[in-house]
């Protein structure tokens, strides 16, 4: 029994008649008779009268009528299984580090998800190596942040670079330099992300390769948080751009003039192929941020 069987038994039905059935199936009336005499046969009863006019037995009706589900079932199956291979459907696991999350993403993805309404998309937002450890494990499709470390079988196309500025209090001395420079940061306090983050790792080295330098630092878990700490007098945070719009009151910003912390970003995934949804995906979000 196959589908195709059993839609040339609804064809008989409908037109009560194989020659008919035959024709809209565009099969040879042959084709059609040897259909259901082998469907019969795995039945083990009859199901049409051969006459001038054909019909359903009893048994023939009972299997009719179950089998019209069966059908509209088998074709919704074939319908979603093509979706899911073209793409048009599926679900797509995203790993994204802030403030994309917050500030850059939401839009493309109500721009993606309006042109693919049947692909499910799930976010993970993390830290770059928290994504990274999901990816090797298999629980992220791709992922949206700056590039993993060297030795990481994983591969990193390069999207744009996260600006990142000065945030300070408004009444902070430094906010009275029109240039500041590291050097500047001498005797204020900092405030930095934890100690696993590539910003803090970044501008570690930068400090390190400066010299001794006194700066005072606090850690603060969260990039999304330095914004409203600096803004409540702890210390001054470098802080991306992104994160600052609306600029929180009672803040300025400020360039470091001498380095930058700025972080290359992109999309991180592994070597092998990509579902169908989740390379739409990827290429919908690789194509709008090419463009920033």
């Amino acid at each position: 029994m196959d589908l195709k069987t059993l839609k040339t038994l609804h064809a008989i039905v409908r037109h009560g008649s194989f020659h008919q059935a035959a024709e809209e199936l565009s099969y040879a009336q042959s084709t059609v008779t040897m259909q259901i005499q082998r469907l019969e046969a795995d039945l083990g009863v009859r199901l049409f009268e051969r006459g001038k006019k054909v019909g359903l037995t009893e048994a023939g009706r009972l299997f009719h009528e179950q089998s019209l589900d069966i059908v509209r079932r088998m074709e919704r199956l074939q319908s979603d299984l093509a979706e899911l291979q073209s793409g048009e459907a599926g679900k797509v696991r995203l790993g994204v580090t802030e403030p994309t999350a917050s500030f850059g993403l939401p839009r493309l993805l109500t721009a993606f998800m309006g042109l693919q309404p049947k692909v499910e998309v799930s976010l993970e937002i993390a830290s770059t190596p928290l994504l990274v450890n999901s990816l090797r494990q298999g629980e992220l499709d791709f992922a949206l942040c700056s590039a993993p470390e060297s030795g990481e079988e994983l591969y990193f196309h390069p999207l744009f670079q996260e600006r990142f500025v000065l945030l300070l209090p408004e009444n902070h001395p430094l906010t009275g330099f029109e240039r500041i420079e590291l050097a500047d940061l001498e005797g204020h306090r900092l405030l930095i992300t934890a100690a696993t983050c590539p910003y803090r790792k970044k501008l570690e080295r930068i400090l390190q390769d400066r010299g001794p330098l006194s700066i005072e630092t606090m850690e603060i878990g969260s990039m999304m948080a330095l914004r409203h700490y600096a803004a409540s007098g702890f210390g001054i945070a470098l802080v991306p751009l992104a994160a600052l719009q609306p600029l929180p009151e009672g803040t300025q910003i400020r360039e470091l003039r001498d380095v930058s912390v700025d972080m290359l970003m992109g999309l991180v995934s592994r070597t092998g192929p990509l579902s169908p949804a989740a390379h739409k995906l990827y290429e919908n979000l690789r194509q709008a941020l090419e463009r920033i």
